[in-house]
């Protein structure tokens, strides 16, 4: 069968940003003809992520995930529908997610590296499974559950909070009992929908606003807990006024992604200063640790999506072909929310 499928078509240069033109798409055949264990799945929605900038590169900088291949398609998580099968625990119609999930509009996959979703956990809402109900959401949950130490009354700060991750952290944060939750985000509308959607305190527009200065005001009493997504001068500016005793979940840092750095990047000398005279945690957290706790974290998430206490952003953008330009949309900020790429219905 003919199908579409998206490769690697070029690095970018070292301190380069990616572009639409480092990923191509072809046209490709594929055999129907199954091996024992194997099933035939179309893909209804991909996701781009933020971590995948470093697959671009030779060297990704982490020991727990590879390179994309030159000329090769590009893979990530996916959402997909089984057509044909011959792996026993795994029937035509069955909806299926996994993190290796090729860039192309039908696949051949091992049925064993598949996992079966059950759509009603997120009332049919399928793309979820990749975003608040997938690794992003867990990723949020577990941060703020295993190194945010949030307790009633605490101030929250989040960074790239109208974000997968950050968006769903924020909420994490307010329902686990802190009094403030303050996120950062790069325009006007974004921080509308974080107040006035998500139920953060307050948000600051970094492109606009002097982070400093507004954050000050938004909690007089300093920062008790920073998730932190994005690194660089805003990380600097809220970790000056954190709390003795607080804690960094360090979980992304896009604003570095594009530089030639090691993973975390280095500090500034002030900022690694105020980290040890106020004995401040700073720790990375990679959500693959508690994979353990994921089913269960997963029905919590959609449980608090059913009803409502979790609200969720998405942004889709339709067909295999824009999968390049929605990756370079998101990370340039482009997306609200989770940034999602629907191939099928």
């Amino acid at each position: 069968m003919k199908v579409q499928r998206v490769v690697l078509a070029s690095r970018p240069g070292k301190n380069g940003a990616p572009g639409p033109e480092n990923f191509r798409l072809e046209e490709t055949t594929l055999s129907e003809e199954l091996k024992d264990g194997e099933v035939l799945v179309r893909t209804l929605y991909l996701s781009v992520d933020p971590y995948m900038r470093c697959r671009m590169n030779e060297d990704t900088g982490a020991e727990y995930i590879g390179p994309w291949r030159l000329h090769e398609a590009a893979d990530g998580g996916g959402v997909g529908v089984v057509q044909s099968s011959r792996c026993p625990a795994l029937s035509e119609g069955d909806v299926v997610t996994c993190f290796t999930w090729p860039w192309q509009t039908h696949a051949v996959q091992q049925g064993a590296t598949l996992q079966k979703l059950a759509p009603e956990l997120v009332d049919g809402r399928l793309s979820y499974f990749l975003g608040a109900a997938g690794m992003p959401g867990l990723t949020a949950l577990f941060g703020v559950r295993e190194k945010g130490h949030v307790t009633e009354g605490r101030s929250m700060v989040v960074s790239g909070a109208a974000g997968a991750c950050g968006s769903i952290a924020g909420q994490i944060g307010r329902l686990d009992g802190c009094s403030a939750v303050v996120g950062v985000c790069g325009s006007g509308e974004k921080c509308r929908a974080l107040v006035e959607e998500l139920g953060f305190s307050a948000a600051i527009n970094y492109r606009e606003e002097n982070v400093s200065e507004r954050l000050e005001r938004c909690c007089p009493d300093g920062v008790d807990v920073y998730f932190d997504n994005v690194g660089g001068d805003v990380s600097d500016a809220v970790i000056a006024q954190m709390n003795r005793g607080g804690h960094v979940v360090l979980c992304g840092q896009i604003s570095q992604y594009n530089k030639d750095v090691p993973y975390p990047p280095p500090l500034s000398a002030r900022t690694q200063q105020t980290l040890r005279e106020k004995g401040v945690a700073r720790e990375r957290f990679l959500v693959l640790d508690y994979m353990d706790k994921a089913d269960a974290g997963i029905l919590e998430l959609s449980g608090f999506i059913r009803t409502g206490q979790v609200k969720v952003l998405e942004t889709v953008v339709n067909g295999i072909e824009n999968m390049g330009v929605a990756f370079c949309s998101m990370m340039s900020g482009g997306n609200m929310g989770k940034q999602i790429v629907k191939v099928s219905e």
